[in-house]
């Protein structure tokens, strides 16, 4: 019989390529929990992309995962994944939610951004499940040129700060390294 698990927020950052998704799938494994379901947001534009998600569910085959494919309505796909039986969800990953979001309104604010992720935490703490956030931290390199790209990198950044800020253990993975960043009850305040 499987009883309720207290709600629990993980957050997983690092560069691109550095094994965020892999370092979070193998958290999920550990948990032991199950059900287990992966919320995929990444669209598939063209056929690298493809490429990429057929490795990612290759990599999940036969691991008992449930996965939904939602791009823009994580809250919805939360609730699904609930009234599924979900005990544990990843959400890999917010980065491209970010993405599809701004491609959707690419004049996306901030604030906008803010009250989404807190949105979205406040919805998390309600959840009777484990739940693993995957993000890119983008925000490491060179300053981009375009203003929508630096916009994009703005908005990513503060979705992190917020959920990082709400989250349980945050880890940041760096050459497919996880370094523990926060364990539950450690203070995180995010700033302007």
């Amino acid at each position: 019989m499987n009883h309720p698990v207290p709600s629990r927020i993980i957050l997983v950052t690092g560069g691109a390529r550095s094994g965020k998704s892999t370092f979070a799938e193998n958290l999920v494994k550990q948990s032991s929990l199950e059900p287990r379901f992966y919320i995929a947001t990444a669209p598939v534009l063209d056929e690298e992309m493809a490429d990429r998600v057929k490795r990612h569910r290759a990599r999940r085959e036969g691991e008992h995962w449930t996965t939904i494919e939602e791009e823009c309505d994580l809250e919805a796909a939360l609730d699904r994944a609930v009234a599924e039986g979900a005990r544990v969800i990843l959400v890999d990953c917010l980065t491209l939610w970010i993405g599809n979001l701004i491609y959707r309104d690419s004049q996306l604010e901030e604030a906008a951004i803010a009250q989404r992720a807190q949105k979205l935490a406040e919805k998390l703490r309600t959840l009777p499940a484990t739940t693993v956030l995957v993000i890119n931290e983008v925000g490491m390199g060179i300053v981009p040129e375009h203003a929508l790209s630096r916009r994009f990198r703005d908005l990513s950044g503060r979705c992190g700060q917020i959920l990082a800020a709400e989250a349980d253990e945050v880890y940041l993975l760096v050459a497919g390294i996880a370094l523990s960043v926060k364990k539950t009850g450690e203070n995180c305040h995010v700033t302007a």
